[in-house]
Parts: C-alpha cells; sequence; structure tokens
C-alpha cells in the first residue's frame, strides 16, 4: 500500500508536509520509547497505574484502580461482533499486555501486541508465559505507524490510550486500515482534546510533555476514518472517567509515595504529579476528552 500524498518534490522522497509529518512522527514514536523504557516509567506503571492494564479505567465508587482498567477491557470487548474464537486481533500499543490475555483467555482470540517498548514488551512475554497463552500471543517490538503484518490479515484491531504518543495518527489510521479486512473491527480510546476547544494553549503543558503539536479529537477520528472507508458503529463519550481516573492515579502516588521513593526517582513522581493535574483540570473543564471509538471497515 502507498501511503504518500499526491504529489512529492523533485527528488521524489514525498511532499514537504508529508516529511514534516514523518520527522514528526518519528521524533514523537523515540521519545515514547525512551519514556516507556525508562526503569521510573516501568516501576510507576506496574505499581500505581494498574499493574497489566495501564490506562484509564472505568469506575464506580470504591473501584481499585486495577480493577476499573480491567472494566475498560471488557466494556470494548462487549461491543465487538466479531471477538469470537480464532478471531485474528491487533493491539496497537500494547503495554504489558493485560488486554490481549484477556481476549485471549476470555474469548479464544489470538492477538497479535504492537508495542515499541522493549521493556513492556519483555514483561508482556513473561506475563503471556506465565499465563499459559503463548500459543495465542504474539508480541512484537515496533512502532503502528509502520505495522509489519500483510494487508487484510486482521479481523479487530484494538488499542487503548496509546495513538495520543504518535506525531502521525493519519498515518497510524491508514496502516490499520491496511491490515484489517473488509467488515473488520477496529475499537479504541485515547485521551484526546475537545472538539470545540477554543484555546489551544490551555494544552501546551500536555502537548510539552508529550512532545507532541496537538491531540487528537472524536471529530478528527469520525472524519479521518470515514475518509478510510469506515462506518462509525458507536462512539461513546466518557470524558468524565477520564478526569476519574487521573484524580485516583495521583491520590494513590502521593499515598505511597514514601515507599516508591525507593524505585522511583522523587524528580519523576514531582513530574508525574505536575502532570496528573494537567489532565484533571483539562478533563474537568472539558478542554480534553475521552472515550470509546467503535467503526467497521466497509
Amino acid at each position: 500500500m502507498n501511503n504518500a500524498a499526491p504529489g512529492g518534490t523533485e527528488n521524489g522522497t514525498g511532499s514537504v508536509t508529508q516529511i514534516v509529518a514523518k520527522n514528526a512522527g518519528n521524533a514523537a514514536a523515540k521519545v515514547a520509547e525512551d519514556y516507556y523504557n525508562s526503569a521510573d516509567a516501568d516501576h510507576f506503571y506496574q505499581t500505581v497505574w494498574g499493574g497489566e492494564d495501564i490506562h484509564i479505567g472505568l469506575y464506580e465508587p470504591g473501584d481499585a484502580i486495577s480493577d476499573a482498567s480491567r472494566k475498560t477491557v471488557r466494556a470494548m470487548a462487549e461491543r465487538l461482533a466479531g471477538l469470537k474464537p480464532g478471531a485474528r486481533v491487533l493491539d496497537l500499543g500494547a503495554g504489558y499486555g493485560g488486554a490481549a490475555r484477556a481476549l485471549a483467555a476470555d474469548y479464544g482470540a489470538h492477538v497479535t501486541c504492537l508495542n515499541l517498548s522493549t521493556v513492556e514488551n519483555r514483561r508482556n512475554r513473561e506475563l503471556t508465559e506465565k499465563a499459559g497463552l503463548s500459543d495465542r500471543i504474539e508480541v512484537i517490538d515496533g512502532a503502528f505507524e509502520s505495522i509489519p503484518l500483510d494487508d487484510a490479515s486482521v479481523d479487530i484491531a484494538w488499542s487503548q490510550d496509546a495513538m495520543l504518543h504518535s506525531g502521525d495518527r493519519r498515518r497510524v489510521l491508514s496502516e490499520t486500515a491496511r491490515v484489517l479486512r473488509s467488515g473488520g473491527e477496529l475499537i479504541f480510546t485515547d485521551p484526546m482534546q475537545a472538539d470545540d476547544l477554543d484555546d489551544a494553549g490551555a494544552l501546551q503543558p500536555i502537548y510539552d510533555r508529550l512532545h507532541l503539536r496537538d491531540l487528537g479529537s472524536f471529530g478528527f477520528y469520525r472524519e479521518t476514518l470515514a475518509a478510510l472507508g469506515f462506518d462509525e458503529v458507536g462512539v461513546e463519550d466518557m470524558t468524565d472517567q477520564m478526569a476519574v481516573h487521573y484524580a485516583r492515579i495521583a491520590e494513590e502516588l502521593k499515598a505511597r509515595r514514601g515507599d516508591l521513593e525507593s524505585t522511583i526517582s522523587k524528580d519523576y513522581i514531582d513530574r508525574m504529579l505536575t502532570g496528573l493535574n494537567h489532565w484533571v483540570v483539562g478533563a474537568k473543564e472539558r478542554r480534553l476528552s475521552w472515550g470509546i471509538l467503535h467503526f467497521k471497515k466497509r
């Protein structure tokens, strides 16, 4: 599949816009890779964020972070008509593989985990082997801007809170469309900016932290996926859960700080608490958005 935009430079290397987008995507991917491979991040996400599931949870009063995070997996899985024994699932940005193991164990799916962090992938493989699911789950080191799978080889594409890390989300969606078969389903969550955001500068601390120029939005994903040949199955705005989740992470981090400083640096904890507050405020003020997005390829 040719992902290049029409036209190009005289030397045939692609349009200026395309080259800038590619460079931005590569830079963002490198930042994310270095971050998730760091010892501080690895300890933090294992011990505070949710263990095997490192994404935003769906909360009821009193829920533990790990329980709420697993509820998100179940809520997404229940929406999928094609999630049956033998279904071929691609998990884009799979983290520690908690969702993949749930899909394999509970639904009989065969899951390919694509993730750029070698540290997370190592843990994913260890947990998958321990669960006795290595025959149903493959873990690949790589980025989702260039998916190392054949055309129309996947029944379901799945992603949780990962696409925001790409500086070229259109390419991620284009690659996803390429590997999905006709009639295949795409379901994902992503921390996004609001469609009606009137002051992008209010989110600059978040952009700077992620080394990005912007975030996706419900409107961006709807428009881009429609152009790529997808029909919308259902999009549910659950931004309130985003505010709850980041607040719960901050609360847990503060409560356990004394113990955690033996394995996570003080500087990392300070920066994380500041960053979490930006997400909480942004979600409460509706400058940010989050939810479950479900599409079907025509």
